[in-house]
């Protein structure tokens, strides 16, 4: 079996090399990575996301990014998180930004396990990072990783939860961020008791 090997790049070499593509690509510490496309329920979380945290940061140092810029994490490596909030000021024309003290990824099926381990280890690396919240995007559900001195404590909220911020001093219901998303409910219609004849 032939499998095509990729030529390493040094981070200065992608980011010169993605400057110059129309389509957004992550950069693994090896190579250029191709972001995949989304759903209708991603782009929905991360707008509610958008709109939740912009208006409760209006007025205060931290401001909520959007997808479109790259952050630089520990090891040279770049993400396009789903969201994330720097408390730093970030000049108009960067492309990249280094110190994010929250950050967001949505979960969808081909990214799972990426968002789950790598990006958790990467994000952790990162001693900016004070919280890392991963948004299920089939219901409403969240894991989040907080920064707890040198180890990180982890927290599974649902639907009735409240999603607390501490660093950046903002609380939220996290069904706000599933907003106006309607999830498919299990289809019972063909399940019936042992006892009920078919």
């Amino acid at each position: 079996m032939n499998l095509a090997l990729r030529k390493p790049m040094t981070l200065a070499e992608f980011l010169e090399w993605e400057e110059r593509r129309p389509l957004r690509y992550e950069f693994d510490g090896v190579g250029p990575v191709a972001m995949t496309g989304g759903t209708a329920g991603h782009a929905q979380i991360q707008r509610n996301l958008a709109f939740a945290l912009t208006a409760r940061l209006r007025g205060k140092l931290c401001q909520f990014l959007g997808s479109d810029l790259k952050f630089q994490v520990a090891e040279g490596h770049v993400r396009y998180p789903d969201g994330m909030v720097v408390c730093s000021p970030v000049d108009r024309t960067a492309t990249v930004v280094y110190d994010p003290v929250v950050v967001f990824e949505v979960l969808s099926p081909s990214t799972t396990h990426n968002d789950r381990i790598v990006k958790a280890r990467e994000y952790q690396a990162t001693p900016s990072v004070q919280r890392y919240i991963m948004l299920e995007q089939d219901s409403v559900n969240a894991v989040i990783y907080a920064r707890s001195g040198e180890a990180w404590t982890h927290e599974i909220l649902v639907a009735d939860s409240i999603l607390a911020l501490p660093e950046i001093g903002v609380e939220l219901p996290l069904a706000e961020l599933y907003e106006g998303i309607a999830f498919e409910a299990q289809d019972q219609s063909d399940q019936r008791p042992e006892s009920e004849p078919a």
